[in-house]
């Protein structure tokens, strides 16, 4: 009975962590791209490693509109939102509004979503990781490229530069 009840709980572990792994791959396969402009970060904490610290400048938009919204103790605290962007002809979102749950969205705009923690705004991650001894080739990066699926959730694909280059070997 033991063995059963093990091999049973083991199946279904290993059947939730490859439906996870699919999930993911159609994400970066299907998703809407979307490019979204970096903003500096504290210098010392910009290459730590094998990893690139990232700040979005929308980001610094969302802080201040949610902070409009809610007094000082609820912005730092608050959890998770919908930010509303506009595209440009390049797919570099632009802060529009903060979103409202279901509300109708023009053609031009998309939806993203966010989470503030410690009054820190966060997309898909607030890093990038990279190959030990390759920090030069990330240097330039001013734009993070990602793919959203249609609840807006973003994965971060890559980094590129002012003029939408990709910077380093893998792209999706």
């Amino acid at each position: 009975m033991n063995k059963l009840v093990v091999a049973v709980a083991t199946l279904l572990i290993l059947a939730a962590i490859n439906w996870a792994i699919w999930d993911k791959e159609k994400h970066l396969a299907e998703g809407e791209v979307v490019y979204l402009a970096l903003a500096p970060v504290d210098p010392r904490s910009l290459m730590q490693g094998d990893y690139m610290a990232l700040n979005f400048e929308i980001g610094n938009r969302i802080r201040q509109a949610v902070r409009e919204r809610t007094s000082g103790d609820e912005a730092r605290d608050a959890a998770n939102g919908h930010v509303v962007v506009t595209l440009d002809e390049r797919r570099v979102a632009h802060f529009e509004r903060l979103g409202k749950g279901d509300e109708e969205l023009a053609e031009s705009e998309m939806r993203l979503r966010y989470r503030v923690r410690n009054g820190r705004v966060e997309f898909a991650t607030d890093a990038f990781f990279f190959q030990e001894g390759q920090a030069e080739r990330y240097e330039s990066a001013r734009y993070g490229r990602f793919r959203v699926d249609e609840q807006g959730d973003p994965l971060l694909v890559s980094l590129h530069d002012d003029e939408l280059e990709r910077l380093g070997d893998v792209e999706r």
